[in-house]
């Protein structure tokens, strides 16, 4: 946060005072309870809870409550009945969905695991293990000796520990949780809801075998609709099971199920198809395709891997979902009859709209833009085939900050950057500029994006506004390949990694430049991930041309990389190879590999260079930032590392964030500072 003032200074201060004093003089049993789900029931006259509490002696408790508009009705200990391991609360497995009839709870934990024991046990430790052994007999996996450094697989970065979910059912009356084992062996079950009248549980099945690849932002991996007949006790697929399917949602008449569904590209981001199920007739459709290339009407496709947890209109005939459209995103409406594709935000001066919310036809949306901070704003759906005369209605009253300006460029790439068998594909960027500056033209910040086929969209982003803040132009680029400009943009890609990607940010730097704006003397980049890998290749590839450097968790190594990853798949796929998880790749790829990798560069290389590593990063292995730094500081190239033990791939900690930031503002005015003395 920047002060102005000393009074905002001051205010500032007497905020965080307050803050703290709460803090401290709070019972201690107030600081360890953790809020992990909750959800309201159909009638809205009830709320379930899922929390975590924190014992004295550092023993962590699951608890279900639920709650009463007025007080607590139930508590129930889930640690102590000891059904299941610890509850899921993450968006990619976890779920708490009350039934239609409000007597059951669903939700998703870990299955339970069998006591272990070391084969060095004292008497006394054995004979209190016998007594374990004896109940759990009863009610669970007996104890197995020497077990308990065996290794269980998990679902990679952000999902450690999560390794075999299981669908389980409070029933609210009698407090009994039943464990469903109907699903298949090799299937993990996610996102699930209850089936119409209470009969089945729908959900999206994992397939784990040979193993589990990493699945937090991969939405590509192999899954498919099952349902579990509760009457019968057996486990029905829905779909096909081909490619990938998400966030099936019932629609209020409980008569169709949308999910979105993945198509033939494998890549972690792409295109989906919109398929509806009609539960009465057992018949799957698709209301809406994948998109090839921008359709005349501007309409990209659907690119939101999640849709929102109440989309339907009230006449169980319409959907809406807010995606990506190139660089901004959207809200549109779908109608599932007649297949038509509506806009509701089209052309609005506001950047983003995000779905928050639909009752009874009146719409929650969030809306904010890179100078205008979230705010609320409502709006009734009109009746089929009015929708664009929707009149939305601001809850809150935004304060835009004046001193930013923000627009979106295109870019066409030069014919000779032109893919062949992907031509007349455009790419765009988001600039943001600071007020005027007293003392000439802005520095330059560029950003590529990671993914690689992720997007920037015209939203409230804390980096770069914070930039912009301390006067930088920034500049947000979504090379070809991104996210949100038809399926076609994204294949082009695939096998162009380190050189389609790199020079479509480098001549969109380029175009900035002419434009005559920014200081071409101080320019600067950061990025993380594959944005990265895409900047260690531009200062290696246009040595000197950028002054400073800043990256968290790069990939440097593509072939080294392979072997350290939780998403093996994705280094093969985007090199341009197929992946197939039972051979390993010859040394013709790994030499491919090697040549689109950014470290073959780095000799050349002469841009001082920040690099952030969170230890637990499951995606990119902080070998690989390790490797540069190496690299960098064996040639004499100005190099620091920050190493952030308990964090992962996002460095997206609270404490990290703020001094991963701090660190990037220092380390871009000491790159400043030092060409300054340089030219004089």
């Amino acid at each position: 946060m920047i002060c102005k003032n000393t009074d905002q200074k001051l205010n500032l201060n007497i905020f965080t005072w307050k803050f703290v004093r709460i803090w401290m003089f709070c019972p201690k049993r107030w600081r360890k309870l953790i809020l992990l789900l909750s959800r309201d029931s159909p009638s809205d006259t009830l709320k379930a809870v899922i929390r975590e509490h924190t014992n004295r002696k550092q023993e962590k408790q699951q608890y279900l409550e639920i709650w009463s508009k007025t007080s607590k009705e139930k508590s129930i200990n889930l640690t102590a009945l000891d059904k299941h391991g610890k509850v899921y609360e993450d968006d990619q497995f976890g779920c708490l969905e009350w039934s239609h009839s409000e007597t059951c709870i669903l939700y998703i934990a870990e299955r339970k695991r069998p006591k272990v024991e070391s084969f060095f046990q004292s008497k006394l430790e054995f004979s209190v293990n016998e007594d374990v052994e004896d109940n759990t007999a009863k009610n669970g996996p007996k104890s197995e000796k020497g077990s308990q450094f065996e290794y269980w697989e998990d679902w990679g970065e952000g999902l450690a520990n999560k390794s075999t979910p299981v669908l389980c059912v409070l029933n609210i009356r009698s407090e009994n949780i039943s464990v469903r084992n109907e699903v298949p062996k090799h299937i993990s079950p996610g996102e699930a809801i209850w089936a119409p009248k209470d009969a089945g549980i729908i959900f999206v099945g994992h397939c784990h075998v040979p193993w589990r690849l990493g699945l937090k932002y991969c939405t590509n991996r192999k899954s498919a609709l099952y349902c579990v007949d509760l009457a019968r006790n057996e486990c029905l697929q829905i779909s096909s099971g081909i490619n990938s399917v998400h966030s099936p949602r019932l629609s209020p008449d409980q008569h169709h199920l949308i999910y979105l569904e993945g198509g033939n590209v494998k890549t972690h981001h792409q295109c989906y198809s919109l398929s509806l199920y009609n539960l009465d007739r057992k018949v799957t459709s698709t209301v809406v395709k994948i998109v090839d290339y921008p359709t005349i009407d501007g309409f990209t496709g659907i690119y939101s891997s999640s849709l929102a947890r109440k989309c339907w209109a009230a006449d169980s005939q319409r959907v809406l979902i807010d995606t990506p459209q190139r660089s901004r995103k959207d809200l549109i409406v779908v109608n599932i009859t007649e297949e038509i594709v509506t806009s509701l935000t089209a052309g609005s001066e506001m950047g983003s709209w995000t779905l928050l919310d639909v009752h009874q036809d009146l719409i929650v949306v969030s809306c904010s833009s890179p100078k205008c901070p979230p705010y609320l704003q409502v709006g009734f759906l009109p009746t089929a085939g009015q929708e664009q005369e929707i009149v939305w209605m601001p809850l809150d009253e935004p304060e835009p900050l004046q001193d930013i300006e923000w627009k979106i460029l295109t870019f066409t790439p030069p014919p000779e950057q032109e893919n062949p068998e992907f031509r007349s594909l455009l790419f765009e960027g988001i600039l943001l500029v600071p007020g005027q500056e007293k003392n000439g033209k802005p520095p330059l910040v560029v950003s590529p994006h990671g993914g690689p086929n992720s997007v920037f969209i015209t939203c409230w982003m804390l980096l770069p506004l914070a930039l912009c803040r301390l006067g930088y132009s920034v500049l947000l680029v979504n090379y070809r390949g991104s996210c949100g400009f038809g399926q076609d943009s994204i294949w082009s890609l695939l096998g162009n990694i380190g050189s389609q990607d790199v020079k479509d940010v480098q001549f969109a730097v380029e175009s900035v430049l002419k434009e005559g704006f920014v200081n071409s003397e101080k320019i600067l980049l950061i990025g993380g991930s594959h944005g990265g890998f895409i900047g260690c290749h531009l200062i290696g590839q246009y040595p000197g041309f950028y002054k400073a450097f800043a990256t968290r968790n790069p990939v440097i190594n593509l072939a080294s990389k392979l072997g350290t990853t939780d998403i093996p798949d994705h280094t093969m796929v985007q090199a341009g190879f197929e992946f197939a998880p039972d051979q390993l790749p010859t040394p013709s790829v790994l030499a491919t590999l090697l040549s689109k990798s950014p470290i073959i560069y780095i000799s050349q290389a002469t841009t001082p260079v920040l690099i952030m590593l969170g230890e637990k990063d499951k995606r990119v292995h902080p070998s690989q930032g390790l490797q540069l730094h190496g690299a960098l500081k064996a040639r004499g190239v100005p190099v620091r590392l920050l190493w952030y033990p308990d964090d992962n791939h996002a460095l997206s900690n609270i404490d990290t964030e703020a001094d991963v930031f701090m660190n990037v503002a220092m380390w871009f005015n000491f790159a400043l500072n030092r060409l300054q003395l340089e030219t004089t």
